[in-house]
């Protein structure tokens, strides 16, 4: 690989590090009993919100319409995704340190995939939570379920919920776009040493 190349995936690698920065999903709800509204920030490895009450009050919102308690603990995928990170991130490091430019297309195509599955996994969680409902909750509604937005706004009763992407999923985006890139500017190079050649 040329340096520019080399150069950029190591971007690729390293942007991936955005998800222990920044949170890679935003959810706000907006009630009545919380005209400021609440946030819920999920990282690669916690769960959070934008005050440290946050998670308190989702919690005491989910109770009335029984909702599951949002406990970070019980989710076992924060336990393991910060490692899936490191890997990516190193694997990365060492493709450009080590010019292993045969590895660029599969590292990328491996962290869609990994991306993709995360993405999956957090509707899951979403539909889990918003279905499987407590059937002696003090607001019951029959047939009335309570799935968050995946992406974009909903409306839930007298709640608007918002749910988009947050800083650190543009790593993972950024890292799969400069490892195309990279990809593609080493195919273009090939291709012209072969028609040289010939």
């Amino acid at each position: 690989m040329k340096t520019v190349s080399r150069l950029l995936m190591f971007l690729a690698a390293i942007s991936i590090g955005l998800l222990f920065l920044f949170p890679m999903w935003k959810i706000f709800v907006q009630a009545p009993q919380y005209p400021e509204g609440l946030q819920m920030h999920i990282w690669v490895n916690k769960i959070s919100g934008n005050t440290e009450y946050s998670l308190q009050n989702f919690n005491i919102l989910n109770h009335y319409i029984g909702m599951e308690k949002i406990e970070p603990d019980s989710f076992k995928e924060l336990v393991y995704m910060p490692y899936i990170v490191v890997f990516f991130m190193v694997t990365g490091v060492l493709v450009a340190l080590f010019n292993l430019k045969r590895l660029v297309l599969p590292w990328v195509v491996l962290l869609m995939v990994a991306g993709s599955a995360g993405l999956l996994d957090f509707y899951m969680w979403l539909h889990k939570f918003g279905t499987n409902l407590d059937p002696h909750a003090p607001i019951k509604i029959p047939g009335m379920t309570y799935i968050p937005p995946f992406i974009g706004s909903k409306n839930l009763l007298n709640f608007h919920a918002v749910s988009l992407p947050g800083t650190g999923s543009a790593g993972i985006g950024l890292a799969i776009l400069l490892g195309l890139v990279v990809y593609f500017l080493e195919r273009r190079r090939q291709s012209k040493r072969l028609n040289l050649n010939s």
